[in-house]
């Protein structure tokens, strides 16, 4: 992808995304993810209605009239993005691939923090970390994540979800607003996850394409395997195949609920040809 395209491309995801979190998820976000406590702000005189639990008995012995302390919410907190950069990702039968939709929600989710003056960061891994991006502040921060989503090229095309867990907790010492998208094909993660979960806000967003769940009847067809380039030839028109293919999503897709419940984390789940603005708005508004 050329510079001209590439620069077309960010800008028109930016456009899309930062109308999305200026109106939509500014305000939930802020509201879900508070801060890490109150800090003393400002002294000023008593009025109607204020808590006298707040009143400053120093202040208001010195100037012989009521004074409260004026405490804000320690607000700066830091959102890491772990996003599957894998084979998988690059599959789509809809109008767009599940990649694409990734970018996209990644891409208003850091949106939303910068309008709340919080550091992005973002992970990019397959079986392996990619890419590293420690967090920062900044419209031009965040352009920069959004041109990684849209044009880096992993070294592996398979997925390892416990490789990623293990470095973010390796490299996070403190507490962060952790978002991790994928399409979840792989498990062996839950002993990962609760570590992380134990010391972070971790939501995981599973992205995923209607026939990753449901293969067509469409006779003898050659499939190739996207994480390991293999290709098969498939009879869709057994039922036994097309049944064991929805077994093994369901069984994937149920690991994934399950396995960040258990660790206390949370789940959204959405389809590529499905309104993840819904989904995202939902979750801020029950996480909350």
């Amino acid at each position: 992808m050329d510079t001209k395209e590439l620069l077309k491309k960010v800008r028109k995801i930016e456009i899309k995304t930062r109308r999305l979190s200026n109106h939509i998820f500014g305000g939930e976000y802020h509201s879900t993810f508070k801060g890490r406590g109150m800090t003393f702000s400002e002294v000023r005189q008593y009025q109607y209605g204020d808590d006298i639990r707040a009143i400053d008995w120093n202040v208001t012995a010195r100037y012989n009239e009521p004074y409260i302390k004026v405490f804000e919410e320690e607000r700066e907190l830091t959102m890491m993005l772990v996003v599957d950069i894998s084979g998988s990702e690059f599959f789509g039968t809809s109008e767009q691939f599940k990649k694409d939709t990734v970018t996209e929600i990644a891409a208003t989710l850091a949106f939303s923090a910068i309008q709340n003056n919080d550091k992005v960061g973002l992970i990019l891994f397959s079986d392996q970390v990619e890419l590293y991006i420690p967090p920062k502040k900044g419209k031009s921060h965040v352009l920069r994540i959004i041109r990684e989503l849209i044009e880096f090229q992993p070294k592996s095309k398979q997925t390892n979800i416990s490789e990623a867990l293990k470095f973010l907790s390796n490299i996070m010492k403190k507490k962060a607003i952790v978002f991790m998208l994928s399409d979840f094909m792989d498990d062996n993660y839950e002993r990962t996850l609760k570590i992380v979960g134990n010391k972070h806000d971790v939501t995981g967003i599973r992205v995923y394409d209607k026939h990753d769940e449901e293969i067509p009847n469409l006779g003898m067809v050659p499939m190739t395997d996207a994480e390991t380039g293999k290709t098969h030839l498939i009879n869709t028109s057994s039922s036994s195949v097309r049944t064991q293919y929805k077994a093994n999503a369901l069984r994937l897709s149920d690991y994934f609920e399950t396995t960040f419940k258990k660790s206390g984390s949370g789940t959204i789940s959405t389809r590529v040809d499905e309104s993840y603005v819904k989904k995202l708005l939902g979750y801020f508004k029950r996480k909350g």
